[in-house]
């Protein structure tokens, strides 16, 4: 099989296109022919040995993938060949057949192309657990996502919209904005040129907002976290600005709001029928219609370090896959 690897720590260029013997699957395991996978900023890390989960070269990056099951060990019930499956697996699938255990798959309707499914599970996974597991999200209630037109930040205007929030998508530029109301935000704050905090108290009459979704972290998480409404939630997703801010946490109290930690990676681990589920509500909507992952581009294998690179680079508007 065709494999993408990272034979050592280094740059996108750094990336080759090698021949590996097909995968076998153990009892309890199943082979998934890859039909797309899906690249995420993290992936830029990974391949440099910077993420938080260290991968031993030589190995593949990419999470998240889509397929068709090919073989199934002895003792898997769950799965049967052919099955169209999406799965994710933290670094790997960036190859023409993967092996996996099936708690780490789910089937997926025939309605859905394997490059959207691909794109999936990551960063709308992420973002339905924040909304719905973490801030207990409700319809009516204000939402400022916080780099809105990158990975997750589209993922969490399109999901907040869809779980009937009012959107305030704040970005770096009018482009990214542009994007970020094409995906249904209400209002937007272009946060390069004006105050996050008082605009965001200006956008709602002074209340400030209920819910903070912030991928984004430095500066920026202290002006959003001012601006929350009584009894608000800050979501910590991450810190792509590469700063941890360091909160005054009297801030917590005199506005009697929560900063909730969202750890996607690790809550599917603690409760993987809970990561199903949500797995399947993404399905469901994307089959009614409801949600339309925008695709920025599609690459084949060979082309996974330019598209590293385009990631990098923050050019990329919505998800990036890779296919054999």
């Amino acid at each position: 099989m065709k494999a993408c690897i990272c034979p050592s720590y280094g740059p996108p260029s750094n990336l080759v296109i090698e021949e590996l013997a097909d995968p076998v699957a153990a009892a309890g395991e199943v082979v998934v022919a890859v039909k797309a996978c899906a690249l995420n900023f993290f992936d830029t890390l990974i391949i440099q040995g910077k993420y938080q989960f260290k991968a031993e070269p030589p190995f593949s990056p990419s999470a998240e993938f889509a397929g068709i099951v090919e073989q199934v060990g002895d003792g898997v019930t769950e799965f049967a060949v052919g099955d169209r499956v999406m799965g994710y697996m933290v670094f790997g699938a960036a190859r023409e057949k993967v092996v996996i255990t099936p708690d780490s798959l789910v089937k997926m309707p025939d309605d859905i192309s394997f490059e959207t499914a691909a794109g999936l599970t990551v960063t709308y996974g992420t973002t339905l657990h924040a909304f719905r597991d973490r801030a207990d999200l409700k319809a009516g209630e204000t939402v400022a996502v916080l780099g809105a037109s990158g990975g997750v930040g589209q993922a969490a205007v399109e999901i907040a919209s869809i779980m009937g929030a009012k959107v305030i998508a704040c970005a770096s530029s009018e482009e990214k904005l542009a994007f970020a109301k094409s995906l249904g935000a209400d209002e937007l704050v272009d946060y390069s040129n004006a105050s996050l905090k008082d605009t965001l108290k200006e956008l709602t009459g002074g209340a400030g907002v209920d819910v903070v979704y912030d991928p984004v972290g430095g500066d920026l998480a202290e002006q959003a976290l001012r601006a929350t409404a009584w009894e608000g939630r800050f979501l910590v997703i991450g810190f792509a600005s590469g700063d941890i801010p360091k909160i005054p946490l009297n801030l917590t109290l005199l506005k009697g709001c929560d900063i909730r930690g969202v750890f996607w990676g690790a809550a599917i681990k603690k409760d993987p029928d809970g990561h199903k589920a949500n797995m399947r509500q993404l399905l469901t909507w994307v089959s009614e219609g409801k949600l339309k992952p925008h695709i920025h581009a599609v690459y084949p294998f060979e082309k996974i370090g330019t598209a590293l690179d385009e990631i990098a680079a923050r050019k990329v508007f919505g998800k990036v896959i890779l296919v054999p």
